[in-house]
């Protein structure tokens, strides 16, 4: 557990700590700056700070070496250094407990969710759908939700959307909505997601948010870690869905908790600017609602990106915790972001913010953190502490290990595929056609009279008696029919 009732991040100038509490760490946060900065080891050192204060964290291994969470560090040169003049750190090298995760099970326990959980908004914007497509695919799971049809995979909603195509009378009054061209559209767009191999994504067993949220025995936040070093080059949207997704389902679960003296669940989105990428307004402004009062749920969201311009105003003002590392600025516009990023801390006597902006070192960041009552500190340069596991990446023969090790082993390694919309409307397709290929068959009557008239007449004159009793027998049941539906509905017989 941690040896500070505070979020310590590092040294100031006087080499005194610069911390946060604990209870304002649900406020949200930001750690930016440009690539080579040292955005990444705070990232790492933050979750260690996090783990050893009983909170669990997520967090999106991008580069690939935030997994070093899992191996003791060795600290060398400059980074032992900075540990020096840290008397107060306590720094003891060692590994923290990391669950290793990736979409398609390669390196780590696969995750899933499934096509119901992600709903349409989230899907529509994975699949980038106009309007009208959008509407389709809403009268679509309106459908599945009527008729009981479970989607889970993607070809549980492939099989809904061509039975509603070959069967347009189940959308009801929506059926305008589903037009041949939406349709084919959104078709188009699911192979297209399945070519990203995005079809790993859903499924079952889908992630639970207890395994998430589960501490270790010693009482130690477990940190997991989505190994997305190839997922967000290949497939953005895809990553940028997953961590929206996990985010609603963590609002929509989690009870309120209030002023508790901790947070919950850390989550750190890294490269967020991919989140509000070409994202739709109406899924925008609920991720700026969740983002807001998630808090109360105990959750902490921070934001990792090179620039808070990056982020929506909305959303950046509410994020209480700034850890800004250095910037370049080169045009006009670079430099008049650079004053945005210096005037969003409050002002500290002691030295230039825009200045210093632009002469942080490796590993050293402005840091703006929140006082007690909730109300923002004065801007602090600040040497952030280094982290106690490995700086770098694991070996494969060290991932491999930790993935054995794992408590979750066995829970999600193996997909399951239940009976769900696919299979029921396969079942419903077959037995459709079966009804359609069984030979016309003869009313006993029918068969009866024809089968004594076919005794006198031969095989030839009987089956013409059969077929001519038969239309005489349909003719007057028809009659009959029409009748008792005139009378029953009062409508007039006619001359």
């Amino acid at each position: 557990m941690s040896d500070f009732a505070q979020l310590v991040l590092g040294a100031d100038l006087q080499a005194q700590p610069v911390a946060q509490d604990w209870r304002l760490a649900n406020r949200h946060g930001l750690i930016a700056g440009a690539t080579g900065t040292g955005k990444t080891v705070t990232l790492q050192h933050m979750a260690e700070a996090f783990s050893d204060a009983g909170v669990a964290v997520f967090a999106a291994d991008i580069k690939g070496d935030l997994c070093g969470l899992g191996a003791a560090g060795n600290p060398q040169g400059k980074v032992a250094e900075r540990i020096a003049g840290m008397p107060w750190l306590n720094h003891r090298p060692q590994s923290y407990p990391v669950t290793l995760w990736d979409i398609n099970g390669a390196s780590g326990h696969p995750l899933r969710t499934t096509i119901s959980e992600m709903g349409p908004l989230l899907l529509g914007s994975l699949l980038e759908l106009t309007d009208s497509q959008q509407a389709a695919l809403y009268a679509a799971f309106k459908v599945a939700d009527r008729e009981g049809l479970l989607l889970l995979d993607l070809k549980d909603l492939k099989a809904l959307l061509n039975h509603l195509k070959d069967n347009p009378q189940l959308l009801g009054e929506d059926s305008a909505l589903m037009t041949t061209g939406s349709s084919q559209a959104l078709l188009r767009r699911l192979a297209t997601l399945e070519q990203q191999g995005a079809e790993a994504l859903f499924g079952e067993p889908a992630l639970q948010l207890e395994d998430i949220l589960h501490p270790t025995a010693e009482g130690r936040g477990r940190i997991h870690l989505l190994d997305a070093s190839r997922l967000v080059h290949e497939a953005p949207k895809v990553y940028a869905t997953f961590l929206l997704w996990l985010l609603a389902e963590l609002f929509e679960q989690l009870p309120e908790r209030g002023d508790a003296d901790k947070p919950l669940l850390a989550l750190f989105f890294d490269e967020a600017h991919l989140l509000f990428a070409g994202t739709p307004k109406a899924l925008q402004e609920r991720l700026e609602q969740v983002v807001r009062l998630i808090r109360s749920k105990g959750v902490g969201v921070y934001f990792v990106t090179q620039s808070p311009a990056d982020l929506p105003d909305d959303v950046l003002a509410q994020l209480g915790l700034r850890v800004q590392h250095g910037l370049r600025a080169f045009t006009a516009k670079e430099q008049k972001s650079l004053r945005a990023v210096a005037e969003g801390f409050r002002p500290n006597p002691a030295f230039d913010s825009l200045a210093v902006l632009t002469e942080l070192g490796i590993g050293e960041a402005l840091v703006g953190t929140l006082q007690d009552k909730g109300t923002p500190a004065m801007v602090q340069r600040v040497l952030i502490a280094p982290p106690q596991s490995r700086i770098g990446p694991l070996s494969d023969a060290e991932r491999r290990a930790l993935i054995a090790q794992s408590p979750l082993q066995g829970r999600y390694d193996q997909a399951v595929d239940r009976e769900s919309a696919y299979e029921m409307l396969t079942a419903r397709a077959r037995k459709g056609q079966a009804a359609e290929e069984l030979p016309e068959k003869s009313t006993p009557a029918e068969e009866s009279f024809g089968d004594k008239a076919g005794e006198f007449l031969g095989s030839v004159a009987g089956q013409a008696l059969k077929s001519a009793m038969r239309q005489a027998a349909n003719q007057i049941g028809r009659n009959l029919v029409r009748g008792l539906m005139g009378s029953l509905l009062g409508g007039s017989k006619r001359r």
